[in-house]
């Protein structure tokens, strides 16, 4: 690999890139991943079938930094390998405050028309990879790579192309499709706090988070602070309605009667 990647011609840098990879991921453990589901935060499992992601399955997702965290802080947190592949807008400092470990994070921010090599060599041993696909994809390509994902149980979060360069909630809210996905996840209504009348700073952001998949085709949904105080999602609480007590019954109390005075009849 070393020999080929030194004779291969200077302009394909992003192949010697390729063959880096691989050598790096050849020195971790090549196994099945052994999670029976992808974790997901506590403040999206009721969205979910099982309470998180199926594993060996791929979701389309919205074009959300703050959402592509929230969805790899989990797993991490967990011991497990995640990755990024085609977002180079992803910052690090931020991935870190919504608690995504950094010391099991894998980047690689330009794969170029290169993306479904990578993303092929990373599931080998990543059972959680983000993807933002450089070029479409056939629907043969898609095939053979869903067989290596549940063969090797890593699960796929394909994110849309427009808004992954904005802020932290894309408004487009629609993922981009893919060829015989488990599900889509979404976000959208966003609505910051923070801001008065020329003074203030962005500190909060609500949005609703939506979730379609095979196992639950009716929509789901939660409200959600994303980032919420402590940079992390946080669930918003809705109130309880307090139903009112009955009032007691009112009894009627009749009129009294009044009797009709006799009058003597003239004769």
């Amino acid at each position: 690999m070393a020999l080929g990647s030194m004779m291969a011609p200077a302009a394909d840098t992003r192949a010697g890139e390729v063959l880096r990879l691989r050598r790096e991921i050849t020195r971790m453990q090549r196994r099945r991943s052994d999670l029976p589901l992808i974790p997901v935060s506590p403040a999206l499992e009721s969205i979910l079938p099982e309470g998180g992601l199926q594993v060996g399955t791929t979701y389309s997702v919205s074009a959300s930094p703050g959402l592509i965290a929230a969805l790899l802080a989990p797993v991490s947190a967990a011991g497990a390998w995640c990755a990024a592949v085609g977002i180079p807008t992803l910052g690090v400092e931020a991935l870190a405050g919504h608690g995504v470990e950094l010391s099991r994070l894998l980047l690689v921010p330009e794969p170029g028309p290169r993306w479904l090599s990578v993303v092929s060599t990373l599931s080998e041993v990543v059972p959680l990879i983000a993807i933002r696909p450089c070029t479409p994809i056939r629907d043969a390509e898609a095939s053979r790579l869903g067989a290596r994902l549940r063969d090797r149980g890593c699960t796929l979060l394909v994110v849309s192309g427009a808004g992954a360069s904005g802020a932290g909630v894309s408004g487009a809210g629609a993922a981009t499709e893919w060829p015989q996905s488990e599900g889509s996840i979404r976000v959208h209504d966003p609505h910051w706090q923070g801001l008065g009348s020329g003074w203030g700073a962005l500190e909060q952001c609500e949005v609703t988070v939506t979730a379609r998949t095979r196992r639950s085709p009716q929509p789901q949904s939660v409200r959600v602070r994303l980032p919420g105080s402590h940079g992390t999602i946080e669930a918003v609480e809705t109130p309880r309605l307090v139903p009112l007590p009955r009032p007691a019954a009112v009894r009627e109390t009749p009129a009294p009667l009044r009797t009709a005075s006799l009058l003597p009849v003239a004769g």
